[in-house]
């Protein structure tokens, strides 16, 4: 089975693995949709779902970091970045399953 956030094999004792809330990811795709442009400072043609964040959408090192600035505003969500690497910015798709897995509980 695979993990649908990472599009890797789901590994429940893989201690990277986070429980991803499917409500929250539908609002964290959403989420990155609607800002991109507004942190790229330019419009952009229709990202989708299996946009490739750098390659497709030209996002940055510099506005990734704003981009989840951003989305964390946006969702009124605190997200562990800690633990992100690159497979987790491959898409857009893929940067929402990893917020939407990497929240930080409120206490």
């Amino acid at each position: 089975m695979t993990d649908p956030a990472t599009d890797r094999p789901a590994d429940p004792s893989d201690p990277a693995h986070h429980a991803i809330d499917p409500e929250l990811r539908s609002r964290a795709l959403d989420g990155i949709i609607q800002l991109l442009p507004r942190v790229l400072k330019r419009e952009l043609p229709e990202v989708t779902e299996s946009a490739c964040l750098f390659d497709e959408v030209g996002l940055t090192s510099a506005a990734t970091l704003e981009l989840i600035l951003e989305l964390e505003d946006h969702l009124d969500v605190q997200i562990d970045v800690e633990g992100i690497d690159q497979d987790d910015l491959r898409s857009v798709g893929t940067l929402a399953g990893f917020v939407a897995g990497h929240v930080i509980a409120e206490d």
